[in-house]
């Protein structure tokens, strides 16, 4: 039986770019996006959920969040959530909907977010290096165990490293785009 195997490599890394796409998300840049509430979770029910289990997030406004919570009990807790969540935002409260003005970024601040998403970037190329390791302790123990030859092992070892570029320049990519969003360039 082989240990390796190219789809199980494929797969952890295209997960680690998803985990970074997701953590890009969640970092604010100047316009009002669903998706910075994501990371949000609100203690109801004795349980915490996702904002988004709770209440309808939208982005009426380019510099304007709306959260329009489905259950009047969970409004306050809503809002106490959003504002411990450490993203700067001070919720409105109208009713069963929070509104969420966007403040300006200060450039102190658009700096410290593109520090971050580098870091974040980071995380994700040390998670696919990692991966690629994987890989390569698999081959050598294939070959080992006699299940392919040294030459096979060579071959697939260049197929890991291309298949490792390939997912760092995603993450690259991915990185350069938000801290150039960030920063307003």
């Amino acid at each position: 039986m082989a240990a390796y195997s190219k789809a199980d490599l494929e797969r952890r890394m295209a997960g680690a770019v998803e985990a970074l796409k997701g953590d890009l998300g969640g970092l604010r840049t100047g316009r009002a996006s669903a998706a910075l509430l994501d990371p949000v979770t609100v203690e109801v029910y004795g349980a915490h959920m996702p904002l988004n289990q709770v209440a309808t997030v939208s982005a009426p406004e380019p510099r304007m969040l709306s959260v329009q919570v489905w259950d009047k009990s969970n409004v306050g807790p809503a809002d106490k959530a959003i504002r411990s969540a450490g993203l700067g935002l001070n919720p409105i409260v109208d009713g069963q909907t929070l509104r969420l003005p966007i403040p300006d970024l200060t450039e102190e601040r658009r700096k410290e977010l593109a520090k971050l998403a580098g870091q974040y970037a980071e995380k994700a190329r040390v998670a696919v290096r990692n991966v690629r390791r994987d890989g390569m302790d698999s081959l050598k123990t294939d070959e080992k165990k006699g299940v392919i030859s040294e030459d096979e092992r060579k071959r697939l070892e260049t197929e890991v490293q291309k298949l490792t570029d390939a997912t760092i320049a995603d993450v690259d990519s991915a990185a350069t785009a938000k801290e150039k969003e960030i920063l307003g360039k």
